[in-house]
């Protein structure tokens, strides 16, 4: 399901070769890491943080763009890691998220129907034959912008991009705008005291204590691509999909008789399965038995998006029957997916307030099934666009054709992502404090 359909199969085949021919992105031996630490989530001594872009564009491959996407997600886990104290993992939707499924194979504007964007990776977003015709020659262009994104991700994480311990650095002028402003100042005092003490005693700067790990991530949507990275390795048991570290299955193809479930049943790497509304507790039995028959730690991890208005009734049942199985399962929450609306003039958009509520719904649910939220999933920018309503800086509708810049899902900005981290905070504490009564 939700592959593109090349004309040209001489062409398809030649830029195949090439793609198999070239090296890989990431390695087998980071995949390990990435897996341990996901185990280590499970068990409630991490938080997963996953963030970054609905899909990344070829033209917006730029040092600026990457550092602030960077930035955001560095800052959040900051938040995260003091606010909770708990070590927190990092996981970027980019350096290849290029691929987005749609509802529709096709798309007509005035009359004129086209082929639908399936991401940069299969064809162009303008609205004309040539830019929606598929180009398998795209997925080398795609390899070549992931490769660059990693690249200067891997450069600035090692280069004390990732000192970020000083919050008087940050753009910070949302928290005036919120009533919780004398919250979010304690936490920053917090690190900001925390910090300089460890940097007292320990004689160095914080950000050499440790080198900041960043992995990526992508839908592993478009087969043809994710099938020429999926390789062995010397000294390495089993076959990995070397495109990235932690693939994940979305719902539109999360099938258990579906060939996404199918090729991610073979690989070593984790594996994320987005859990939809739509999702029967059965067919999620049938997915963790095939993704995780070994039940290995840190194999699998679920997403929930569900919906704030769906989620009570949906989530207590599907966990109920993952229990059942005794399989380890790490659960994340996607509060973006499943609160998406259009606005009167047909804009998509998504509410702040409906994000934060069913995250907040979601951690209170896991904690009455003697369950464990180990992380969240955001689509976010690092700049300040305006496509999410809400927030202390009070967006509405009429303010979304100021900085709308995604060609499909909306997402949080720099100042709704870094207040979200600070509202974790403040949630995880007052569960803290209502369990230690």
């Amino acid at each position: 399901m939700q592959q593109a359909t090349y004309r040209d199969q001489a062409e398809l085949s030649e830029a195949l070769a090439q793609l198999h021919a070239l090296p890989p992105l990431v390695t087998s031996w980071e995949i390990h890491v990435l897996k341990k630490q996901i185990a280590e989530a499970t068990q409630g001594q991490r938080f997963i943080l996953q963030g970054g872009e609905c899909a990344e564009h070829f033209d917006e491959c730029s040092a600026e763009i990457i550092a602030n996407r960077l930035k955001v997600l560095l800052q959040m886990s900051l938040v995260l890691i003091f606010g909770i104290r708990t070590r927190v993992v990092r996981i970027g939707r980019f350096a290849g998220q290029h691929a987005k499924p749609r509802s529709a194979g096709t798309e007509t504007r005035n009359g004129v129907t086209l082929p639908s964007y399936r991401g940069d990776i299969v064809n162009g977003a303008a609205f004309t034959p040539e830019a929606r015709e598929p180009d398998p020659r795209r997925m080398l262009r795609a390899h070549a912008h992931s490769a660059m994104t990693l690249n200067l991700v891997r450069a600035l994480t090692n280069t004390g991009f990732a000192d970020l311990h000083h919050p008087e650095y940050w753009n910070l002028d949302f928290i005036h705008r919120t009533p919780l402003e004398k919250e979010y100042r304690q936490i920053l005092e917090s690190i900001r005291e925390t910090v300089a003490f460890i940097e007292t005693v320990s004689g160095n700067p914080l950000h050499s204590l440790e080198r900041t790990q960043f992995f990526t991530s992508h839908e592993a949507l478009h087969l043809l691509y994710e099938e020429a990275f999926t390789r062995s390795v010397p000294h390495n048991e089993g076959i990995f999909n070397l495109a990235t570290h932690f693939p994940w299955i979305g719902a539109r193809t999360s099938d258990y008789e579906g060939a996404h479930i199918e090729y991610a049943r073979g690989l070593v790497n984790p594996i994320g399965v987005k859990v939809g509304p739509f999702m029967a507790p059965e067919d999620l039995v049938r997915i963790v038995r095939i993704l995780n028959p070994e039940n290995d730690p840190g194999r699998l991890v679920l997403i929930h998006r569900l919906g704030a208005g769906c989620i009570a009734d949906l989530l207590p049942p599907l966990i109920r029957v993952v229990q059942a199985t005794g399989t380890p399962v790490l659960w994340m929450s996607d509060p973006m997916h499943g609160n998406t609306e259009l606005t009167d003039t047909g804009i998509k958009t998504r509410r702040f307030e409906n994000i934060l509520d069913e995250l907040e719904q979601a951690f209170d649910i896991h904690a009455a099934e003697g369950s464990h939220l180990g992380g969240v999933h955001f689509e976010l920018a690092g700049e300040d666009v305006t496509e999410c309503t809400g927030g202390a800086s009070g967006l509405e509708d009429t303010d979304l054709v100021r900085a709308y810049k995604s060609q499909v899902d909306p997402r949080l900005n720099y100042e709704q992502a870094l207040e979200m981290a600070f509202l974790i905070v403040r949630k995880k504490n007052r569960m803290e404090n209502k369990s230690a009564q």
